[in-house]
């Protein structure tokens, strides 16, 4: 079995590209406390439609549940080096706080 759910907050802007001219993904990494440990950072990578809407509406800061699966992929660098990077791949996005404006920053749902 293959599922990962995660609660944190974005460390990065949602990064938006375009696949194949026909399929987008939206990337970012997220902060995951680990109370009196500090935290771990996981990319997150979603697809299409959860991909615009997490590029139109999330910003760095902004506290998200996560459901999906770990992936972990390699590829060859420019310089020829060999990379690897393990990241969740999202089927589900939460969006836990309220819409920020310019003048207030990202507030949680619980908060009133």
């Amino acid at each position: 079995m293959n599922v990962v759910s995660l609660v944190g907050n974005l460390c990065t802007d949602v990064q938006l590209k375009e696949v194949n001219g026909d399929k987008k993904v939206a990337t970012f990494l997220l902060a995951v406390d680990r109370p009196g440990e500090g935290a771990d950072f996981v990319g997150i990578a979603t697809w299409d439609r959860q991909a615009d809407a997490c590029a139109q509406h999330l910003r760095k800061g902004a506290r998200v549940a996560v459901d999906g699966r770990l992936r972990s992929r390699s590829w060859q660098d420019g310089d020829g080096n060999r990379r690897s990077a393990v990241e969740v791949v999202a089927n589900r996005i939460d969006f836990l706080d309220r819409r920020p404006t310019e003048d207030a920053p990202f507030e949680t749902a619980a908060a009133s």
